[in-house]
């Protein structure tokens, strides 16, 4: 057989006002935009993705695959119709030159100019083209599903953890489905209900309630047998579209509709009884800095979660920073931020030379009323790297990440990293590749929401959210919300969302 393999991710947060052109899909890979054909292969083997697993699955087997792009941009603003048009070109081309079945590692979250579900109108094009054609998708676990989405595949499994661990798995449970399929042995039927309700990131994890118990109750479905595939997606908030929400979203065998109907009626009826512990109570930044300055040992992870470049944010708020230097804290490490001018002043002036110079606040956020405020930091620079590293934890391992040129500034007891890329802070990589030990440190302020957990909760003494500005912020009577299917929880009352949830 021959399978056409391909990955196309981007989380679309449509506040930031961070430009997500077709060079920003070259996350993963040393190109300057999408990898294609043999260098998709190359930079995608070996790695915790799903397209990996499908890369293992179809070789086993012994069958042929072509794998025509592999896009990944860090999440960012709305996707140029350039970039959607290029990336989704390559892929139904791939499937027009004929293949037997198709296998996707896509997000879920994409918005693209003119089409609100990027990845829907991916698999309404590929349908067009081969309308009987078995189609396999893995999702990352803030997807957001329309009609076009869920109709147009054969089989879709979703991430179940968050931080994301089980990437290269939840392709390993889509492709088990499709081969099944492709053998005769099942005819698989999709079942899915979105609800109303925009979750909040930080209650979301299935590590912790309210998501444990649906999550629990969903990979027992799974591993059961009671269906053949079983997720549940917190849906990603940040997008202004119609939608958005948490779904439960089952793969049933044609047989067994009537049983997966009644699981889909349980995890839904479960989730919106919950609806309230999914929100988030927001403390005031100066409260939470200094809560974290009366705590003993260490390291504390100071976690500003309203700036996360995993969520779209700019990565250049200084305020958390600014916070932690009034209030005195010492033996900090703190970033990286994103300030590419920043980072060539330092290396103008060199490793081991004082300088005075503003760091970030260069992005102004016009959907959230906020202006950019640079921040005034003298120091020295402690070093410059080329800000190349490979993931060694348990998120995305294996995939080389780059920062940019990154540079030190040492600032006594503060070290801040400047970069020129934005980068989620999911792996220590982003401290060591430069020298610094952040197990060794008091304090490490990054900016992340539920990602860093995985690289820095093994380090992590204590864990303290910080509420800082950004276009992620938990806060959602900040966003000019005009597209949402209305109502919707916590938006509006319970009084008002009667029979949303049915």
């Amino acid at each position: 057989m021959r399978f056409v393999i391909a990955l196309m991710r981007h989380e679309t947060n449509t506040f930031s006002p961070i430009a997500t052109p077709l060079t920003a899909f070259n996350r993963g890979s040393d190109t300057n935009g999408p990898a294609v054909g043999e260098n998709a292969i190359r930079s995608c083997e070996g790695t915790n993705n799903a397209a990996a697993a499908f890369i293992d699955i179809v070789r086993r087997q012994g069958d042929e695959f072509v794998m025509p792009l592999l896009g990944n941009a860090v999440p960012s603003g709305i996707v140029t119709a350039e970039a959607f048009e290029f990336m989704s070109e390559r892929i139904v081309s791939a499937v027009r030159e004929g293949c037997d079945a198709v296998m996707l590692d896509l997000h879920g979250a994409m918005v693209a100019e003119g089409f609100p579900d990027a990845e829907g109108e991916l698999l309404r094009r590929i349908r067009a083209v081969a309308p009987e054609m078995p189609i396999a998708v893995a999702l990352d676990f803030h997807a957001n599903f329309s009609d076009a989405l869920v109709s147009n595949a054969t089989a879709i499994a979703g991430y179940c953890t968050y931080p994301h661990v089980d990437v290269y798995e939840t392709g390993v449970r889509a492709a088990r489905t499709l081969m099944a399929k492709l053998r005769g042995e099942v005819q698989p039927v999709i079942l899915s209900r979105t609800l109303p309700m925009l979750t909040h990131m930080l209650r979301q994890s299935p590590r912790e309630q309210p998501m444990k118990d649906i999550m629990d109750r969903v990979l027992a479905a799974e591993r059961d047998g009671e269906v053949l595939n079983a997720s549940v997606f917190g849906g990603f908030p940040l997008s202004d579209i119609p939608h958005v929400g948490l779904t439960v979203l089952l793969v049933a065998d044609a047989g067994r509709q009537q049983a997966a109907q009644q699981l889909l009626n349980d995890l839904t009826q479960m989730a919106w009884e919950r609806r309230a512990d999914f929100v988030y109570p927001i403390e005031p930044m100066a409260e939470s800095v200094a809560s974290a300055k009366m705590l003993e040992g260490g390291p504390i992870v100071l976690v500003d979660h309203g700036d996360n470049c995993g969520a779209g944010g700019s990565t250049d708020q200084m305020a958390v920073l600014a916070e932690v230097m009034r209030q005195g804290l010492d033996d900090v490490v703190a970033g990286p931020f994103c300030d590419p001018g920043a980072v060539a002043q330092m290396i103008a002036a060199g490793v081991g030379q004082t300088i005075s110079l503003e760091v970030g606040g260069k992005t102004d956020m016009p959907a959230m009323k906020l202006k950019g405020q640079p921040l005034k930091l003298t120091g020295r620079v402690k070093c410059i790297t080329d800000g190349n590293y490979q993931v060694t934890g348990p998120m995305f391992t294996g995939v080389h990440l780059s920062l940019g040129r990154t540079a030190v500034l040492d600032m006594g007891g503060i070290l801040v990293m400047v970069c020129e890329k934005p980068q989620e802070p999911f792996d220590t990589g982003v401290f060591t590749h430069a020298g610094i030990d952040p197990a060794r440190k008091k304090y490490i302020l990054i900016k992340s929401r539920q990602h860093f957990r995985a690289g820095f909760g093994p380090i992590a003494q204590h864990i303290v959210l910080v509420a800082g500005p950004g276009v992620c912020s938990s806060d959602y009577k900040l966003f000019p919300f005009e597209n949402l299917r209305r109502p919707i929880y916590p938006l509006e009352l319970d009084t008002q969302l009667e029979c949303a949830a049915s």
